[in-house]
């Protein structure tokens, strides 16, 4: 009689609770789901790490992925809310990689890497053959409170509005083809860089400092051009590269100041004729990425400051100046 009643009442709406059901491989639970966010996840984040490994056989593709690596961290947050859409504790677990990847390529670079002291400073600029302003770009230039200048790009109808510009604040001044110095300290040894274009984009010269000698570099290196038919067209640069690494593998000052448009950035593994030999002022003491290129939404730092024999105390990059490039500017220590 108690069975029976019992019976009538879960027939009542007085039912036993159900049981919780149990998450199966082939039900799609958490470690199920999000197979494809955690592929794309471990992919990204073994490029981010063997970036040297992908080739530049064809079409340049590694140099193109270095000059934009540091892009690679925005794939983390996309993935990431896919993994949280999909409910996907494998794909969270994925990204572990290119986040961690990412964190120890460029993480230092969030951190304000600058010090006190110094005692020369230095302003490079391409300038834009088609700058509309020469004049207000002189301008601003000659305000930088930089002691050497160095301008990149310069065409032939702007040089002596330039040189108007900036004669009031730097006493000499040397121009070889499209590039020139000016300075507040004695120029001397001025001479061209062949770096292998059949013109003049590059110079040498040595700045009688305060502190002693050091030899400056100015240099513009070829562009480069993405094209569907034939990708990354950087060959020309690459063999500029090699050309300029070897005559600053020649100079026999000890103190040395690479400044210019060198058209890559300190990853491109195609400038390691150049950055093998000195020391980037922005990853030595920089505050962010530095990007300069295009100004008016910069995604490359390919105008660089670089030296050997000297420390960089300071680096930074100075707002625009109506070319398609942002200066850099950087306060060295010497002697």
């Amino acid at each position: 009689m108690a069975q029976a009643d019992t019976a009538h009442g879960q027939r009542e709406g007085h039912e036993p609770r159900p049981s919780r059901p149990a998450i199966h491989w082939r039900d799609g639970g958490i470690w199920r789901r999000g197979w494809a966010v955690a592929a794309i996840a471990l992919l990204v984040g073994l490029l981010m790490v063997f970036h040297a490994s992908v080739p530049n056989r064809v079409g340049n593709l590694g140099s193109l992925f270095e000059t934009f690596l540091p892009w690679t961290g925005l794939v983390v947050p996309v993935l990431l809310g896919l993994a949280l859409v999909r409910r996907s504790a494998t794909a969270l677990v994925a990204l572990v990689v290119p986040a961690l990847a990412w964190v120890n390529l460029f993480g230092g670079l969030l951190l304000d890497r600058s010090s006190s002291g110094g005692n020369l400073t230095v302003v490079s600029h391409n300038v834009n053959a088609d700058n509309p302003d020469p004049a207000a770009t002189a301008r601003d230039i000659a305000g930088s409170g930089a002691d050497i200048v160095a301008l990149e790009e310069l065409a032939g109808n702007a040089l002596p509005v330039y040189e108007r510009g900036l004669s009031g604040t730097y006493r000499y001044h040397e121009v070889e083809g499209t590039v020139a110095v000016w300075s507040k300290y004695p120029l001397h040894d001025t001479r061209p860089v062949d770096i292998r274009l059949g013109w003049v984009r590059a110079l040498r010269t040595t700045v009688a400092t305060p502190q002693g000698a050091v030899a400056v570099y100015v240099a513009h290196m070829p562009s480069v051009r993405v094209r569907l038919d034939s990708g990354f067209t950087a060959g020309q640069r690459d063999r500029s590269a090699v050309a300029l690494g070897n005559a600053i593998a020649r100079e026999p000052q000890r103190r040395v100041v690479l400044l210019g448009d060198l058209n890559g950035t300190m990853n491109d593994r195609s400038l390691s004729p150049i950055t093998a030999q000195l020391r980037s002022a922005q990853g030595a003491a920089g505050d962010g990425f530095g990007l300069t290129w295009p100004a008016a939404f910069p995604m490359a730092r390919i105008d660089q400051i670089m030296v050997r024999g000297v420390v960089p105390t300071r680096s930074w990059v100075l707002p625009d100046t109506g070319s398609d490039h942002l200066p850099v500017g950087a306060t060295l220590r010497v002697g």
